[in-house]
């Protein structure tokens, strides 16, 4: 590939951005907040574009990558729904679910730009083999261990899970390695899944965790959640894993 083909997708990002933006300067490249254009999985869908300017709570006028003229969907029954994931913003990169039935309605818009970012929650440890421990033994064994190791073991920790612009993600919490000094607390902390990318495939959001090594511990192939997004809002994402719900906060990222 030459270097002018290489350059083409990130110059029509940033072509994309002056122009919903009123000829405000664009952004750097390598920021995080940067539309890029996406590489979209086969089967997808969505259409990923930016929003532009005349949007409101009730139409998306929108700018898709190809460039090719500027689209106008509404998006009341969207918002009645509470299929608007983060409100668009004039530059914002989107993805829409057009109404197959009717083209001039979105059906799902999420907010790309909002959706990137750090998102954390906390975990509280569970008392080591509580299925094989008789409850007086726990009470037992709460009731004799001084009020500053308690604490100390009871504390929660922040997991934290990162959505980066490249679609890589990265994942953070628990513990990679047990040691000597875990083993020895009488609790321990749920293992946290090692996310490496991330994707939106018609209106879901895919999370694919050991794709840097290729193959999980077990010599599997690497695993994959698809995952529905319930809530986003300006600092909180709700997700819908195939077993729990998870609730996050926006934290700030940390280069």
């Amino acid at each position: 590939m030459t270097m002018k083909k290489a350059l083409f997708p990130l110059a029509m990002a940033v072509l994309l951005t002056v122009s919903c933006h009123n000829q405000q300067p664009a952004q750097e490249n390598n920021s995080d907040n940067t539309p890029m254009l996406r590489r979209q999985l086969p089967g997808d869908s969505a259409r990923y574009g930016l929003a532009c300017d005349g949007t409101t709570d009730s139409i998306l006028v929108f700018l898709p990558y190809s460039a090719d003229r500027l689209d106008t969907f509404d998006i009341i029954e969207a918002h009645q729904q509470h299929r608007i994931y983060g409100r668009p913003h004039i530059g914002d990169e989107v993805a829409v679910i057009v109404n197959p039935e009717d083209t001039v309605e979105a059906l799902m818009v999420i907010n790309v730009e909002s959706l990137r970012g750090t998102w954390c929650y906390m975990v509280s440890p569970t008392i080591r083999n509580i299925e094989n421990m008789p409850k007086r033994m726990q009470q037992r064994m709460l009731e004799k261990t001084p009020d500053s190791l308690r604490k100390q073991w009871f504390t929660p920790r922040e997991y934290s899970l990162r959505l980066k612009t490249d679609q890589t993600a990265i994942a953070y919490g628990g513990m990679r390695r047990q040691t000597t000094t875990d083993d020895m607390t009488p609790v321990e902390f749920p293992a946290v899944r090692r996310y490496t990318e991330w994707h939106l495939y018609n209106g879901r959001l895919i999370l694919k965790a050991d794709t840097i090594s290729g193959f999980t511990k077990e010599g599997e192939q690497p695993v994959t959640d698809t995952v529905s997004i319930r809530l986003l809002l300006e600092d909180s994402l709700v997700l819908q894993f195939p077993d729990h719900e998870q609730s996050y906060y926006r934290k700030p990222n940390q280069e």
